[in-house]
């Protein structure tokens, strides 16, 4: 009982004890119980890399369209002509730097998302992002809310406050708008996506 080395040579091949054949499967589990939490993390970082990507370019897609939103109405001449553009309007103002500022941020997080593959188990990257993101949610959502805003006086009016409805006049415009603000919403989705996914991997964690 005094030599070190027959304690625990004995203690594995001890079938009947109880305590021993605890710990040797215990041995046994642990390593594969890690390399499936592991694997399973890095399944949802690639997941999140891929949402990412089609969220940059659902905000990129939305400010180009809304950047590129002008409408001439020619009025008796060419000389002399009514425009609708986006920089009439602040909301559209707004709307335009919010989502290019929200498609920038998401092209800086891919490599920090990328990290997260290489190491599934580094929590203080996942947590980084999950604030960034629900930070440009925010203000993707509030961007979005604005543009929307304008889209519906712009085909319905208000009557109330005398506003007239100016998509029967220019429906290119407005059916660009309408698109840049559907690209938004696409962004905003996937922005809710990603946080879930990423309180997710911190709950795994």
């Amino acid at each position: 009982m005094k030599n070190g080395d027959s304690t625990t040579i004995d203690v594995p091949h001890h079938e009947a004890s109880g305590g021993g054949a605890s710990k040797g499967k215990g041995a046994i589990l642990t390593v594969p119980a890690r390399q499936e939490k592991g694997g399973m993390r890095r399944g949802m970082a690639i997941i999140d890399v891929v949402l990412r990507i089609g969220a940059i370019m659902a905000a990129l897609a939305a400010a180009a369209i809304m950047g590129t939103s002008d409408q001439n109405l020619p009025f008796f001449t060419q000389f002399f002509q009514f425009e609708a553009s986006y920089d009439d309007m602040p909301s559209f103002q707004f709307f335009l730097i919010a989502m290019s500022l929200v498609a920038g941020y998401l092209v800086l997080s891919v490599p920090f998302s990328i990290v997260s593959i290489v190491r599934p188990h580094a929590s203080g990257i996942r947590l980084l992002l999950l604030i960034l993101d629900v930070v440009a949610l925010t203000l993707a959502t509030s961007a979005a809310g604005a543009a929307t805003a304008i889209v519906y006086l712009a085909h319905n009016g208000n009557s109330s406050s005398n506003w007239l409805a100016i998509c029967n006049q220019f429906g290119d415009f407005c059916k660009t708008v309408s698109g840049a603000v559907v690209a938004s919403f696409v962004t905003v989705v996937t922005f809710l996506f990603l946080i879930l996914l990423s309180a997710l991997a911190l709950r795994k964690h």
